[in-house]
């Protein structure tokens, strides 16, 4: 049997889950193919597997040095994954893509846990994102919007790191959720109540009221408190933090990505990588895919619902000017 001070010296068993409960990180073998193979680090992705369980105490009594570590927050249905794929770069980075460790930290905040014990644990559980899986490497960690009340933490505790703030214009948000149909809809309110429980809407609404708003409005305040949480994080981290839209990455990448090599400090090429699988290939069903059929699937959520679009976006704009909330954030990535 493998040691738990090799397990984790050795950054190809990747660090998969927390377990509150015992106080152990849980790791799975991952190779670098399985990481470009799964479009997200879930079992549902990579298949199921025993993992390996390792007390908090002995991972960070063997935890080895670690690479650079920077973040790529995003609201949703944003094109982050396609940004997270475009950092596999063997030698310069590599792009970690939704670890469900951090998402097990949010649970556990919602189930009770303070913030005395989640931040110790955060801390450790970074500490292993961080490991590189290749000499010299930075990671770029991705991780789920629905992990976004951590971001400032994971920022405050990592000084050095850098993070993009990526989020679709809202009428594009609005049209990926309408065009989702129930699915996107039940998403949305999970979201929101999810939201709600981390005191993320000081938008003035009282439980009633949100009850009383449609799908999509709920979509929409949904976005526009990731929005907010944005705009505080670029006033507190200044130029550690930078933001873009999903449309001008989709309609400049190369551009996109050598600013965002330049904020993350790694070396890549970006016309190369603009032209590879990362942006010719769907993120998550795979096929053919580049800004034309992005377009297509932007028409196909608006069309029956544009009417509802207009009025939420107008909606959501006036909450926005009450709550002081920048419908355009600022430290823009391309300027």
């Amino acid at each position: 049997m493998t040691s738990p001070a090799a397990i984790v010296r050795d950054p190809l068993w990747f660090a998969h889950r927390y377990d509150p409960g015992h106080d152990a990180f849980q790791f799975r073998r991952l190779s670098r193919d399985d990481h470009r193979a799964a479009t997200f680090l879930t079992d549902d992705y990579l298949g199921v597997a025993v993992p390996t369980a390792v007390r908090r105490s002995d991972a960070l009594a063997a935890a080895p040095a670690t690479g650079p570590l920077h973040f790529i927050f995003h609201s949703a249905f944003c094109c982050s994954t396609v940004l997270a794929r475009a950092f596999d770069v063997p030698g310069a980075a590599m792009g970690i893509k939704e670890p469900v460790l951090l998402n097990d930290l949010v649970g556990w905040q919602h189930r009770g846990g303070s913030a005395a014990q989640i931040a110790p644990v955060l801390d450790a559980g970074l500490t292993l994102l961080a490991r590189p899986l290749g000499a010299g490497e930075a990671v770029i960690v991705k991780p789920s919007n629905v992990t976004n009340g951590l971001a400032p933490g994971m920022m405050t505790m990592r000084p050095a790191a850098r993070a993009l703030l990526l989020y679709a214009p809202l009428r594009v948000y609005l049209a990926s959720i309408a065009r989702k149909g129930m699915t996107g809809r039940l998403w949305v309110r999970d979201l929101l109540v999810k939201q709600l429980r981390e005191g993320l809407h000081p938008f003035g609404f009282t439980g009633e009221d949100y009850l009383g708003q449609t799908d999509l409005q709920a979509a929409a305040i949904g976005w526009l408190a990731q929005h907010a949480l944005f705009a505080r994080m670029a006033e507190t981290f200044g130029d550690r933090v930078r933001t873009a839209d999903s449309e001008r990455l989709m309609t400049d990448p190369v551009a996109t990505l050598a600013a965002l090599a330049t904020l993350f400090g790694v070396t890549l090429d970006a016309a190369e990588i603009a032209q590879g699988p990362a942006f010719t290939r769907h993120s998550k069903f795979g096929g053919a895919f580049g800004a034309a059929q992005r377009v297509d699937e932007q028409v196909q959520g608006t069309s029956g619902h544009a009417d509802e679009i207009d009025k939420v976006v107008v909606w959501t704009e006036a909450v926005a000017a009450s709550a002081g909330v920048p419908m355009e954030l600022p430290q823009p990535l391309l300027r």
